[in-house]
């Protein structure tokens, strides 16, 4: 399949979205009622669905996740450095700048990085990919939260965020399906067909609520942080991740592939919930979500034409 194959109804999804909330054919109260439907039914069947399938000796693999997870965390650690030294003075606090670190590091993986790999590569990939998805959140989630509360007298709580990731329904629904596969679980004809009939709009919805969550989210004063950010993100970290996969752990082609796209999404939507909550470089995040989004179908593509 052509690049412009790959992308395009990527782009179309987005845009029907962002446009349809743009002109108000669709309230923000509609998009809240979708996005309930797609982020704690439909991506949860998906995930669940495909991960039973999945061929679970094939997707535990260290080197993969270390091809990852090492850049991941350099980029995280250098966003953090960054703000502290060079950012300006009224962002350069300890939580601030662990939410830039996020800011810089966190990738759409299910909104946009899945859908792309999906794309590209096909169904061939996607435990490995549900693997990474899995602690994703937890693991850059949970270093902002614990940077950002040396900040202030109260402590961090590991029994909130623990509570907090379990119950998330991205995380709940692949361990779910990582242990049914495990036991060798049989869902029954009927009950497969229908969870696989509630998985099939998944994706489409997911792209649909990205776009129309762009048209709530500006890009303000704070669009030369935001530009930074968006660089060390889709520039830098797929650069990285590339570099760790060939160079390092010597990955085969579709591996290094699968984690290159992965780590070129844009920054996911929830970093810019983390920022409101911290209240910490709001305006930073929020035009990074929009900026990034946009930049990347060009880093997409770029990355689709040398890898493929």
């Amino acid at each position: 399949m052509s690049i412009f194959g790959i992308i395009f109804p990527l782009i179309f999804m987005v845009a029907l979205g962002y446009l349809l909330t743009r002109f108000e054919f669709f309230t923000k109260e509609h998009i809240s009622g979708i996005s309930k439907f797609t982020f704690y039914v439909s991506i949860p069947a998906f995930l669940f669905i495909n991960m039973l399938a999945a061929p679970l000796s094939e997707s535990i693999d260290i080197y993969t996740l270390l091809s990852f997870y090492i850049p991941v965390l350099i980029i995280f650690t250098l966003g953090y450095r960054i703000n502290r030294r060079f950012n300006p003075i009224q962002f350069r606090s300890r939580d601030a700048s662990a939410v830039f670190a996020l800011g810089s590091s966190y990738s759409n993986t299910v909104l946009v990085g899945l859908p792309i790999i999906i794309a590209a590569l096909g169904q061939a990939m996607i435990g490995q990919v549900f693997m990474i998805i899995t602690f994703h959140s937890a693991c850059l989630f949970a270093l902002t939260f614990i940077l950002a509360a040396r900040a202030h007298e109260q402590g961090f709580s590991w029994r909130k965020f623990t509570r907090s990731m379990v119950l998330n329904p991205v995380v709940m629904s692949i361990s779910l399906g990582i242990a049914a596969n495990a036991v060798g679980l049989n869902l029954g004809t009927h009950l497969q067909e229908s969870l696989t009939l509630l998985s099939k709009p998944a994706l489409a919805c997911a792209l649909f609520v990205l776009g129309a969550n762009l048209s709530f989210y500006k890009i303000g004063d704070s669009w030369r942080l935001a530009l930074l950010a968006s660089g060390l993100k889709i520039l830098l970290l797929p650069a990285l991740v590339y570099l760790m996969s060939v160079m390092v752990f010597n990955l085969e082609s579709q591996k290094t592939t699968m984690l290159v796209l992965l780590s070129a999404s844009p920054l996911g939507v929830n970093a810019y919930l983390i920022a409101t909550e911290l209240k910490q470089h709001e305006s930073t995040l929020g035009s990074t979500v929009v900026l990034s989004t946009l930049l990347s179908v060009f880093s997409f593509s770029l990355w689709l034409f040398f890898l493929l």
